[in-house]
């Protein structure tokens, strides 16, 4: 596999300094070639639903039957069509290969996000006459800062899978929030459209204002940092924490586009969907976190075992929740449906490891002597919501044969978990053909078995104990992490219009002028006060500048 970072261009000059450009989206890497790919199907969907559109309009403003039928035969080619262009969006979606780390070997893949797709957009000529009008400044003067800002635009299409790439992104976020104060009047629109696909469905979304960009970029950011989590080597322990750390800033910028951006028309930033795409990141930081605990072995030791217990249960019980939560209405439609069984699966592997953890404990480390059996009662107790009715904790620690059965009950549990992670694992086309994920199941199934294998006696048939659940729990606890936009520092690109907080949008301002004005022994008849600009106050009506 071809690392998927795509190489630095040189940095740019700019009016006020340098900022760095994009990635070269002619790189022939695995990450742009999907990138690329995603934009031709939205161009294909974007002219599907436009001829669908025209089909339906047809079909209200006809009344001649044997149209109606021509119209119907062809709107049913383009709902097949569009369907199809769909499903091939949602196989780029579920290519989750390209964006792992290239020499890991054994691990399960993670899920990352596309970046969102968009169109060019012109400033030009809507900011230069915003600029003569608005401000009664030459516009072309400004020139070089307009095209400061398409640059930069440009440059986060293709962003590098750094943090370099993630500062770039949240420095044209926070440069739109000068334009948008400079150019935007709340009141009117000055002729930017600004055009962005959904991630999910690759239909267009188009809006005249900026919540339309700027919650776009932020929802790129996001995606950007899962890209950067799924590239983390899992095999290392630094990289296991970026991974984590990865995940939880995701989850962070897509939670703050849900809370300020509440209104966005593009599916894939609705509250619900975002809603879910956050369950999702932290279920990988869990799962990430979970790893980075085992990443040096797990010993074969009564009081490690517990501790794996319940934090393997906990991974199990964030992915059962993603599960469910993908599987609700109207996430339920959009949601790749690869991503919905893939957490299914993983919810299943990771409930089997918890039983089979538990059954080691049961099978491998009966109470011996000098062992302090009030800690190992107590900690195997919390292990369990409830037992099973006749079952005492510390009876089944002393008694030799309720400890292999209860054992031997749970690796049951374990290998039907197994067995149901491989099932659905094989009826997925997209999750079938990933090699490592299939490794990884199978190896933990054949595992359980040798366990089950290694406890088996003649008797067995006789034994009917059902295993208990197992009580999620973490010593490690996963929450987003809010963005800091305030470490990036930004200029805005007009500060030569003068300060913000006078020169904007909002206010409206009459063209310079120049006022002569005639005063005696050196009284003006008014004050100034503030800076540049400075404002007249205490003027006095009766003074040659008030008749000015």
């Amino acid at each position: 596999m071809t690392d998927a970072l795509l190489p630095r261009q040189a940095a740019e000059p700019t009016g006020d300094g340098y900022f760095r450009k994009g990635c070269n989206p002619l790189a022939e890497t695995g990450r742009s070639k999907l990138q690329n790919q995603r934009a031709v199907l939205n161009q294909q969907i974007l002219r599907a639903v436009r001829m669908r559109a025209g089909a339906e309009n047809l079909l209200r403003a006809t009344t001649n039957n044997k149209v109606r039928e021509q119209v119907l035969l062809e709107l049913s080619f383009v709902n097949s069509d569009l369907q199809i262009l769909k499903e091939e969006l949602e196989g780029l979606n579920i290519s989750v290969e390209v964006y792992q780390n290239a020499e890991e070997t054994f691990s399960i893949p993670l899920v990352p996000l596309g970046l969102k797709e968009t169109k060019d957009v012109d400033f030009t000529l809507p900011l230069k006459d915003f600029i003569l009008e608005h401000y009664s400044q030459d516009s072309s003067e400004y020139e070089d800062e307009i095209a400061d800002l398409m640059d930069l635009r440009q440059a986060c299409r293709t962003p590098s899978r750094d943090e370099a790439g993630i500062e770039m992104l949240i420095s044209y976020f926070l440069q739109l929030g000068y334009v948008e104060n400079r150019f935007f009047p709340p009141t009117r629109h000055i002729g930017v459209l600004f055009t962005w696909y959904d991630s999910f469905t690759g239909v267009p979304v188009c809006q005249q204002n900026l919540l339309l960009e700027k919650a776009s970029v932020l929802f790129n950011i996001g995606a950007l940092y899962t890209q950067i989590g799924t590239r983390c080597n899992r095999q290392t322990q630094a990289g296991l924490e970026n991974a984590v750390d990865a995940f939880q800033k995701a989850a962070g910028v897509l939670s703050y586009l849900k809370e300020t951006f509440t209104h966005t028309p593009s599916y894939d930033m609705s509250p619900a969907m975002l809603n879910v795409l956050v369950k999702m990141m932290l279920a990988q930081a869990q799962e990430c976190v979970f790893e980075q605990i085992g990443l040096s072995g797990i010993r074969n030791e009564f009081f490690t075992l517990v501790k794996m217990t319940q934090e393997v249960a906990k991974v199990g019980e964030v992915y059962m929740l993603v599960n469910t939560a993908m599987n609700q209405e109207p996430v339920k439609e959009n949601i790749p449906y690869s991503w919905s069984k893939l957490a299914q699966i993983k919810s299943d592997h990771y409930k089997a490891l918890a039983h089979y953890f538990t059954a080691t404990i049961l099978c491998d480390h009966e109470l011996q002597p000098g062992d302090d059996e009030d800690q190992q009662e107590k900690a195997l107790s919390q292990l369990y919501d409830c037992v099973p009715e006749g079952l005492m904790v510390l009876a089944v620690l002393k008694d030799k044969v309720q400890r292999k059965q209860l054992g031997k009950a749970h690796l049951r549990k374990a290998i039907v978990y197994h067995e149901e992670a491989l099932r659905v694992c094989g009826l997925c086309k997209k999750l079938r053909n990933i090699e490592v994920l299939q490794e990884v199941l199978t190896a933990a199934h054949k595992r359980s078995l040798l366990k089950y294998a290694q406890q088996e006696t003649e008797d067995d048939f006789l034994s009917l104990l059902q295993a208990p659940d197992i009580l999620p729990k973490t010593e490690h606890k996963i929450e987003t992490i809010a963005p800091q936009f305030s470490k990036v520092k930004v200029k805005d690109f007009f500060h030569k219009l003068g300060p913000l907080t006078v020169f904007s949008a909002k206010q409206r301002w009459t063209a310079p002028r120049t006022i002569c004005l005639h005063h005696e022994a050196g009284e003006l008849g008014f004050s100034l006060k503030g800076g540049s600009p400075v404002q007249v106050y205490c003027l006095d009506p009766v003074c040659s500048a008030a008749q000015a």
